[in-house]
């Protein structure tokens, strides 16, 4: 880590309530910040305000209080940003263009599978929308194969060193959706950049959308984090435990033992506490020795 104090955050959507999965990317960003003397952020990731459920976000917000943890400045909600998405789109310029495709076309062309599994953008309109065409979505134009840029390495603190080769295995994607929506990548990297956040701890489900996102960083002059993606807790169907398939609201008539198989999750044994103040003396040690300062991990 550089010099910059440490700045680290938690950003859930407001799709339901906080549910076990969750609470284990909660867990993890809350000890690495706690255990580098950091800041720990919350911001709920509304972007995308088809999957908003009502009163969702307030209800996160008293969950992790109730859990003790507190973020240590203002909840930044996505939702109320789009004019900064906006003034980050602006300034990349000719790098961003409109794509008239629809899905199914993208399908149809066949020219591949993108690393996350959805079909890979042929660069139909990187030239210019095809006569009949309307621009259906705004698109991030990325490096062809072999061009400065287009390989994209990081170390992950928890899974090690990575690459993803964006010509490749992304292609060029989308910034603004159809329905009008900023898109994830960019919302989340100016949000980062934003709130100064030096550390970011996630899950593993979000490593693929990495290199995306440094990429954009160097784009838009923004420094680069450090990154951590924790394993996934998975449902008995072999599912990402989700909002979608089904997850339950956290029960907080026991919050030690959510917390605790939480942590049991992640390798820290904190078993022996009998209550939240041991836990948390329990599981910042264990974490520390894996992943603070000075730790080898």
């Amino acid at each position: 880590m550089s010099g910059h104090a440490y700045v680290g955050r938690f950003a859930p959507s407001p799709s339901g309530p906080l549910h076990a999965g969750s609470l284990v990317a909660a867990l993890a960003s809350y000890l690495d910040a706690r255990v580098h003397a950091g800041r720990w952020l919350l911001r709920i990731e509304d972007i995308d305000e088809t999957r908003t459920v009502p009163g969702a976000a307030d209800d996160i917000v008293a969950t992790l209080a109730a859990l003790d943890m507190h973020s240590d400045g203002p909840v930044l909600v996505q939702s109320q940003r789009k004019a900064r998405y906006q003034l980050a789109r602006e300034r990349l310029g000719a790098l961003a263009y409109p794509c008239g495709c629809s899905r199914k076309e993208i399908a149809d062309s066949r020219v591949g599978t993108a690393s996350d599994g959805a079909a890979l953008y042929p660069g139909t309109c990187r030239h210019g929308l095809a006569p009949g065409k309307t621009p259906r979505t705004l698109r991030l134009r990325v490096p062809d194969a072999g061009q400065p840029g287009e390989r994209v390495q990081f170390t992950d603190r928890w899974l090690g060193p990575q690459v993803q080769h964006l010509a490749s295995e992304v292609g060029d994607f989308v910034l603004q959706r159809a329905d009008g929506f900023w898109a994830y990548q960019l919302a989340v990297v100016v949000d980062d950049a934003e709130q100064g956040v030096t550390d970011i701890v996630r899950g593993a489900d979000l490593l693929d959308s990495t290199a995306r996102q440094i990429y954009l960083q160097g784009l838009l002059g923004y420094a680069t984090p450090r990154y951590l993606h924790v394993p996934l807790l998975m449902n008995a169907s072999g599912e990402k435990f989700s909002k979608q398939n089904g997850a339950q609201a956290l029960d907080l008539g026991q919050p030690l033992q959510a917390l605790q198989q939480a942590a049991a999750f992640l390798g820290l044994d904190t078993g022996a506490a009998r209550d939240r103040e041991g836990f948390w003396t329990l599981a910042l040690t264990g974490w520390g020795a894996r992943f603070g300062p000075g730790a080898s991990a």
